[in-house]
């Protein structure tokens, strides 16, 4: 959707975005123990393959996790965007009710209005569908990092029909017990900013120099 937009609109907000700070894992939580979260397509703090994208496939990226506390009822994924130009992070995946010990969520297993294998529950992006919202940053913007965070709660934590981010924080701040994230980024150059082979070759392409 956002790749339609012009790259001097992405251009022109490159300096509007909601901040690390705004994340669900950065807000005030309970201190918490830590989990390992990981995934066999990227690591941690490097670009998210196309394939997982709006400019691929746009499949959900495999995720693996340790260290699940004995005590853990169940266990939240959610991913946001901390880069996005809104006020606050772009909520681009929510997964509550997953089972409460060491896992992960397979290539693709999360689809639009479908039941993960897993039994979970998918909640609401901040386009209001219960699915995977594919990194989808405006041309020009300048890299965006999404966060794939990790929360396993106490048991007792419960959600209705398809939750928001709301009602995920509340829930995080109420039962939290462990927390991880594994962040990836990704990028739409500024088509209308020629790199320097591009350059050359209009150089070339307009003929030889009159400079002397």
């Amino acid at each position: 959707m956002l790749e339609k937009l012009p790259e001097a609109v992405g251009h022109g907000l490159r300096d509007r975005r909601a901040g690390m700070d705004k994340t669900v894992i950065q807000s005030k939580l309970p201190a918490c123990a830590t989990l390992d979260v990981s995934s066999a397509a990227f690591a941690n703090d490097t670009p998210i393959p196309v394939k997982y994208t709006a400019d691929g496939e746009g499949l959900s990226p495999p995720l693996e996790w340790k260290g699940i506390p004995a005590q853990a009822g169940s266990v939240i994924v959610l991913v946001e965007d901390a880069d996005a130009p809104t006020a606050n992070p772009l909520v681009h995946l929510i997964v509550v009710n997953l089972q409460a010990r060491n896992g992960g969520l397979r290539e693709g297993e999360i689809r639009h209005a479908e039941t993960p294998e897993s039994g979970a529950v998918i909640g609401r992006n901040s386009y209001l569908r219960a699915a995977w919202l594919p990194p989808d940053p405006p041309p020009g913007h300048g890299v965006h990092r999404y966060l794939f965070q990790l929360f396993a709660l106490t048991a007792g934590a419960t959600f209705d029909g398809t939750p928001g981010r709301d009602a995920v924080l509340a829930a995080i701040k109420e039962h939290g017990l462990a927390s991880g994230c594994l962040i990836g980024t990704y990028e739409r150059p500024d088509a209308s900013i020629k790199a320097p082979a591009d350059a050359d070759a209009a150089v070339s392409a307009s003929g030889p120099s009159l400079a002397t």
